[in-house]
């Protein structure tokens, strides 16, 4: 199960770079949950395919470079790690990253929960 786990998130992350909300929103559950690492301390929190949805085209609207590279991923029955590294590149051109990590949930096959929590 770990492997399949382990696929799943890896799928969902080269989705993300490549900026398909399609293929990603496919791989979440209709009831999925997604927590930001912003605003702090909790970060925001959405609920459902549309919510999440609207976060990921907002997101990709403003972040048009923004990449995950995972660091390190590894997953137990019906929970995956992702150690991740976000990076960007802002309006002046000059690149940036922080560091952070995500804990995801896994139901039936697909992402349940998208927990995500950065460094700083």
């Amino acid at each position: 199960m770990a492997d399949s786990v382990i696929k799943l998130v890896t799928s969902f992350n080269e989705a993300l770079n490549a900026r398909n909300v399609e293929a990603m929103m496919r791989l979440m559950t209709p009831d999925c949950v997604f927590e930001n690492t912003y605003p702090p301390p909790d970060g925001a929190r959405y609920e459902g395919q549309a919510a999440v949805r609207a976060f990921w085209e907002e997101f990709f609207r403003n972040s048009t470079q923004a990449t995950i590279e995972i660091e390190e991923i590894f997953g137990s029955e019906n929970r995956c790690i992702m150690r991740w590294r976000y990076h960007w590149v802002d309006a002046s051109g000059k690149p940036g990253y922080i560091r952070g990590v995500d804990v995801y949930k896994i139901e039936k096959d697909l992402i349940a929960e998208k927990l995500s929590y950065v460094k700083g």
